[in-house]
């Protein structure tokens, strides 16, 4: 069976709305989605997708403590990431609850395509399911021009492990993948977890701890992969993220150069920013309507009116609040 994954909880519900109202846009409720719980704040989406019958919440508790454990003993490997985290004052695991989206591997569906809560879906996914039957693993992003969000590029272990020509064409964006069930059983897990130990742990680029362990596992694995965007015809492939301003909206739906894209990433925009320009914040961001227009698809009675000039989202702070935050009377 083929499905949908997406990780979650109460905080992104509004994205994890427009994720699912845009599946339905394309899909009707055909597709399965199986929702990978952050953490067990899931009061709200459980009322959410209690109506939508195609949607499901993950509750396979055995398969996410393994999982957990598993991203523990990794960073309990890594050299100084937690040291890291602990000064900046973060957690010592950083962001645990991101790497629940690896149940998927022993989730329901036998290929899926995973999509991050921050994403629209803009195009049927049959060409993703389609390479499926090919390879094991199967992108659409452009990640592969920037290689410091996957590794620590400072490692001197990186390139020996792995090809100049790997490393430029092999790393991918963990926020939309394809891929199957079982690819990643214990034998493998076990594999990877004495690769660490010996010392390879150091590659991992520790502030984006589940992209990095994504992308180890798949090219240390050399599990096969295929990435629409380096294997497309020259003038077809497009991009997907929302730091490219230049995506033509039709419908609600956007075009790159004419060509339809198949999923926006809202890559880089915090959570905290959605919730605001939902509770009624003027924020302008990125393709800002696309979001609200399948966030309040089926409630568009409840959409936020703004009748002035909205505040940009990465608007520099103003004289009053630069002077506040060196006398040390504001956090915001």
């Amino acid at each position: 069976m083929d499905g949908i994954c997406t990780l979650g909880n109460d905080y992104v519900i509004d994205q994890i709305i427009a994720l699912l109202n845009s599946i339905e846009v394309i899909y009707g409720q055909t597709m399965p989605v199986c929702i990978y719980p952050y953490d067990e704040n899931t009061e709200k989406l459980a009322d959410e997708i209690a109506q939508r019958p195609y949607v499901t919440l993950y509750n396979q508790q055995d398969s996410m403590q393994t999982w957990d454990k598993f991203t523990q003993d990794i960073w309990d490997l890594h050299p100084t990431a937690q040291k890291h985290w602990m000064d900046m004052g973060l957690s010592k695991y950083y962001r645990l609850g991101s790497h629940r989206r690896y149940g998927a591997f022993d989730g329901p569906f036998d290929h899926f395509v995973y999509m991050d809560a921050d994403t629209i879906l803009m195009s049927k996914l049959d060409d993703i399911f389609a390479q499926l039957n090919n390879y094991d693993w199967v992108v659409y992003d452009f990640q592969f021009k920037d290689l410091s969000h996957i590794y620590s590029v400072s490692s001197v272990k990186l390139k020996d492990l792995f090809s100049q020509e790997r490393l430029k064409t092999e790393v991918f964006c963990a926020g939309f993948y394809g891929s199957k069930k079982d690819i990643f059983p214990a034998a493998r897990r076990e594999m990877i977890l004495e690769w660490l130990r010996q010392g390879e742990a150091e590659v991992l680029f520790d502030m984006a701890a589940d992209q990095t362990i994504l992308n180890y596992m798949v090219m240390r694995l050399g599990i096969s992969q295929y990435n629409f965007a380096l294997n497309l015809p020259p003038g077809t492939a497009t991009g997907n993220a929302v730091t490219s301003l230049h995506f033509e909206n039709r419908d609600n739906i956007l075009y790159d150069k004419g060509n339809r894209l198949t999923y926006l990433h809202y890559i880089g925009l915090s959570s905290q920013l959605f919730k605001k320009v939902c509770a009624g914040e003027n924020i302008e961001f990125p393709y800002r309507d696309i979001f609200l227009h399948y966030r309040y698809l089926h409630e568009p009675e409840k959409r936020p009116k703004f009748t002035t000039k909205g505040k940009a989202y990465n608007a520099p702070p103003s004289l009053s609040t630069k002077i506040f935050r060196k006398l040390g009377l504001t956090k915001k």
